[in-house]
């Protein structure tokens, strides 16, 4: 999944001219991220509250359902991504899902995988847990490259399998899907799963969190098929982190400091679909000129360009769906009273 270019190393070390400031992408970044989680945990607590009001059939004005909620039903997204392709109609049902999903698309094809280092909650979690181990042990486990390789596979092989699933269905069975109980609920069924968690549900998040400890960003590396997908989009992306190897004094400090272990020390430009442009690599070296990411002819982008265009993206197409009325999914309260109570009764298709 890398396409990048390689030169050789030079043979003496170069004498070090220092920055002449601070680097603070990675300030940018965190106050991003930690902006992206504070919202999500909103959104969580008020999906909450709406989906308890009708559980326990209060009565009054019920708690406004967050329409956010639905970023976190990828397959529902991808399905209505594929109706909007295959009809030119956006969906009545989870609409909100697809305008995030277009949005974090236009991210990636704009500013690399900058979803998943910018605002992944979860993400943003594993980068943390990571930091807790390395913290505790003072590093990380570093899987043999053979090993590392094929563990990254799994993800690109379980969004193929997804996509497969999508694609392989007609538009009037995915319609027939989502407008049906189990397609209405599945963000009152992901969130049950949660709150009622079997105990090889607990195993299995307990391993995510450990493994996570250990091996930097884990899920995000190994699991994730929608950074997969990101991913894949990315490689449309006209930044790239570029070297100039007539600075770079061959310290090393960038292979070390990527998250994604690319060796960005022995490369020109990274064009691999799993750099996530979270700038920790330019951030960490010490050389002026040496490393940066760069826009078409070598322009120099600056840490508060790409905060800039991940911001404006996503306010930008969360406005436009607000502005035309295809942000909420409106199903009438009697719909609401009859289903939720009963969400566990009904099954995939």
């Amino acid at each position: 999944m890398a396409a990048c270019t390689s030169v050789p190393a030079p043979a003496a070390r170069k004498k070090l001219v220092k920055r002449s400031g601070p680097d603070r992408s990675q300030t940018l970044r965190r106050l991003s991220q930690a902006l992206f989680l504070l919202l999500n945990i909103w959104i969580g607590v008020q999906f909450y509250r709406f989906v308890l009001y009708y559980e326990i059939g209060s009565r009054g004005l019920a708690p406004s359902r967050p329409p956010g909620v639905e970023g976190w039903l990828p397959i529902a997204s991808l399905m209505n991504l594929k109706v909007l392709l295959a009809t030119g109609e956006l969906p009545g049902v989870h609409p909100a899902g697809l305008f995030l999903l277009i949005a974090f698309l236009a991210m990636s094809w704009v500013a690399r995988k900058s979803f998943c280092s910018w605002l992944c909650p979860v993400g943003t979690i594993s980068e943390y847990l990571s930091k807790l181990g390395r913290r505790l042990f003072k590093r990380s486990l570093r899987l043999p490259r053979w090993l590392d390789i094929g563990l990254r596979g799994i993800k690109y092989l379980l969004f193929g399998l997804f996509l497969y699933a999508v694609v392989s269905m007609p538009v009037e069975g995915i319609r027939q899907f989502l407008s049906g109980p189990y397609g209405l609920l599945d963000d009152v069924k992901m969130l049950n799963f949660f709150r009622t968690l079997t105990a090889t549900g607990a195993v299995v998040i307990a391993f995510l969190v450990l493994a996570s400890v250990f091996i930097e960003n884990f899920w995000c590396r190994y699991l994730c098929p929608y950074g997969a997908f990101l991913g894949l989009a990315a490689l449309a992306s006209p930044l790239r982190i570029r070297r100039d190897p007539s600075s770079c004094i061959d310290c090393d400090k960038c292979t070390k400091a990527c998250p994604s272990q690319l060796p960005v020390a022995q490369l020109i430009t990274i064009q691999s679909a799993e750099c996530t442009s979270c700038m920790h690599c330019v951030a960490s070296c010490p050389a002026a000129g040496a490393l940066a990411m760069t826009a078409p002819g070598r322009r120099r982008v600056p840490a508060w360009a790409v905060a800039v265009t991940v911001a404006f993206l996503f306010l930008g197409v969360y406005g436009y769906a607000q502005w035309t009325g295809h942000w909420r999914t409106d199903l009438p309260d009697r719909v609401y009273r009859e289903l939720i109570p009963r969400a566990n009764e009904f099954q995939h298709p």
